[in-house]
């Protein structure tokens, strides 16, 4: 067992790499979501012998802080609309603990054909509708934006909870797809957003001492620089950047949940 005390004994090199993933996870989740897509793999490899919620929960405790300092960059630059962050938040956070208490009673091999489908449709969607979501032209009716929001919100958060790859980008897309928001716009509200989902299921995860703290705090630590880096570079380019980052990140996802669909896994 090294000094973090991870199971199987973690080497040095094992536990630098795990760190760099998180940084580049923080850099991507902070401009469009997505970052599971490299922080998680990166887990399942370098710690095989840890358990399904050891590896979930940990990639929860360095994704939260992340996500905080990217939705702290993103409220001081961007101003987000706090009118549907709030609700949004609050229901994601209800439905990822729901999700995460559901997480072992049913298989992920049950959700990644659906989310296959789900994800090839945005990603075309998106591709053959270059001007989507290059205006912020939010949808004039509150009440709308409210309903959206709320079931946006609590749906997405089960699937954070129980699942979770491809969160953010949901998020996003919704955001941008049903009410009309930028993209930039949209990735300040998904960060508020996926935050509330990471403490959710955080809250189901830490009284069943799940979580790698040491490993996981290290990992934060990266985590928080990439965040930074990444919603700064978000808001400095513009919505135009985040578009071609998100249609990139749903092509890796794509692949990623093909693989494994056709590996059975």
């Amino acid at each position: 067992m090294t000094w973090l005390d991870l199971p199987g004994g973690a080497s040095a090199p094992t536990v630098a790499l795990l760190v760099l993933a998180a940084l580049v996870a923080g850099w991507v989740d902070a401009v469009v979501g997505g970052g599971g897509l490299v922080q998680l793999p990166a887990l399942l490899v370098g710690l095989p012998a840890a358990s399904p919620a050891q590896v979930l929960a940990t990639n929860k405790v360095s994704s939260v802080a992340g996500t905080a300092t990217a939705a702290n960059t993103y409220g001081r630059r961007v101003r987000p609309d706090l009118a549907t962050a709030v609700p949004m938040a609050l229901t994601a956070l209800a439905g990822a603990a729901a999700g995460a208490a559901c997480a072992t009673l049913l298989p992920q091999r049950v959700f990644r054909p659906l989310v296959l489908v789900l994800i090839v449709g945005v990603g075309i969607y998106t591709w053959r509708r270059p001007d989507l979501g290059r205006v912020h032209a939010p949808h004039p009716d509150p009440r709308r934006h409210r309903v959206v929001a709320v079931v946006a919100g609590v749906g997405i958060g089960f699937y954070d909870g129980i699942f979770g790859p491809g969160t953010g980008s949901f998020l996003v897309f919704a955001l941008v797809g049903l009410l009309g928001y930028g993209f930039l716009q949209a990735s300040a509200l998904a960060k508020i957003t996926n935050l509330a989902t990471n403490v959710g299921a955080l809250l189901v995860f830490i009284p069943h001492g799940a979580p790698l703290w040491r490993l996981g705090l290290l990992m934060a630590t990266a985590n928080v620089a990439g965040g930074w880096t990444g919603a700064r570079t978000a808001t400095t380019r513009g919505s135009g950047f985040v578009r071609a980052v998100f249609l990139l990140v749903v092509s890796v996802l794509v692949v990623r949940l093909a693989w494994d669909v056709v590996h059975g896994r």
